[in-house]
């Protein structure tokens, strides 16, 4: 059950719209909290790639993800994520993302999908 939160809050990560094309890395870490109580932690580090096709922005990425949950021993995971965001007009733009992480038994999935509004 710890991995599956932990893929719902990887794929929390997203950031709409690429700023330009081509391939990157990124490290990021999150923690999860039920309440007060401290679920653990996980860190990735991905290669990913970045691209526009028109009005949308998309993106790929993997790599390993350390999971590090609360009192237990920390494991290395693999972790993958697509996304993509399209602006629908200049104020309005709608963005969706699935991810994987693996674990020793099933995988955690996660997806998110949203629209953003600017004034």
């Amino acid at each position: 059950m710890i991995k599956s939160v932990f893929a719902a809050t990887a794929a929390l990560s997203m950031s709409a719209g690429a700023a330009f094309a081509g391939p990157y890395v990124n490290v990021e870490t999150e923690s999860g909290f039920v309440g007060s109580d401290y679920q653990g932690t996980i860190t990735e580090a991905v290669v990913g790639y970045e691209g526009t096709v028109g009005d949308a922005g998309w993106y790929v990425e993997a790599g390993p993800a350390l999971v590090s949950p609360d009192g237990e021993e920390s494991e290395t995971e693999f972790f993958a994520e697509a996304g993509a965001a399209i602006s629908v007009t200049e104020q309005l733009e709608v963005y969706g993302e699935v991810s994987l992480l693996t674990g020793d038994g099933d995988p955690g999935y996660g997806t998110k999908a949203g629209v953003t509004y600017r004034f």
